[in-house]
């Protein structure tokens, strides 16, 4: 085998001792489970790094999946088309509740919404398809930031970071609590920190290693989205979310197996 194929082996190796109940991992515990000695493995760790593939703890030198992966997942997400596996969950999420569905990407620090069923009441708030709107302040972008490494968060809250209404939370540890809350819970909320007098709630699509792919949310008037109502849209929102993960999670698998 040629040492540049070897290489690649080596490196994507590297890239499968990760997993949704091992998102973490140290350079021992690498090296390990791929067989190879610590400086080898650090080498290529610091490649993968340099491209977005890993990232590093600074604080304590572990190593987790990068943002790049992400990208590359969500492209590979298009050929199994994303927005026609989500569609059924969003139409039935829209008919329930009667407000306004939406489902987004993470680009950078903005989401960028890829399709919209508006809401079929008279008052309504609905963004439109190719809209981008800050990732930190929004349901759809912190349900993204909920499931990304602290060192991405910074960097987006850092990027965006701009008081839209009294209600924007303009400091990194408000950000994270809400952050925390919505690992917790399986779903985020924003409540007028856009923009006033709107409330959102949403949910991650989720990659077999547990990074956000793309985010579902139901969006309206905080007259009728009251935080009461929004715990029970967000339990809803989660469940069509979490389908649509499995949904998506079986068909990567069987165009795997091609």
């Amino acid at each position: 085998m040629a040492e540049s194929t070897r290489a690649v082996e080596r490196a994507l190796d590297i890239l499968l001792c990760f997993n949704r109940d091992e998102p973490v991992l140290t350079l021992t515990q690498i090296a390990e489970r791929v067989e190879l000695h610590k400086s080898t493995v650090h080498r290529l760790l610091a490649t993968l790094e340099s491209k977005h593939f890993v990232q590093r703890d600074d604080d304590n030198g572990s190593y987790r999946l990068g943002i790049r992966l992400i990208e590359l997942g969500f492209s590979a997400l298009k050929r199994t088309n994303l927005i026609e596996q989500a569609m059924p969950y969003m139409q039935r999420l829209s008919a329930e509740h009667r407000e306004s569905v939406d489902l987004a990407i993470l680009e950078g620090a903005e989401v960028v919404y890829l399709h919209v069923i508006e809401s079929p009441q008279r008052v309504k708030i609905a963004a439109a398809p190719g809209e981008h709107l800050p990732a930190f302040c929004t349901a759809t972008g912190k349900a993204f930031l909920a499931f990304l490494p602290d060192e991405e968060v910074k960097r987006i809250f850092k990027q965006g970071a701009h008081k839209y209404t009294e209600h924007t939370k303009m400091t990194l540890t408000a950000l994270r609590d809400d952050l925390c809350a919505a690992r917790e819970q399986g779903y985020a909320v924003s409540a007028g920190e856009f923009e006033d007098g709107i409330n959102a709630v949403a949910a991650p699509i989720l990659a077999p290693n547990g990074h956000p792919l793309a985010v579902i949310a139901l969006a309206g008037p905080a007259f009728r989205l009251s935080r009461e109502r929004m715990t029970e849209l967000g339990k809803s929102v989660k469940a069509a979310a979490d389908a649509i993960t499995q949904e998506l999670g079986l068909t990567m698998q069987f165009s795997a197996r091609k």
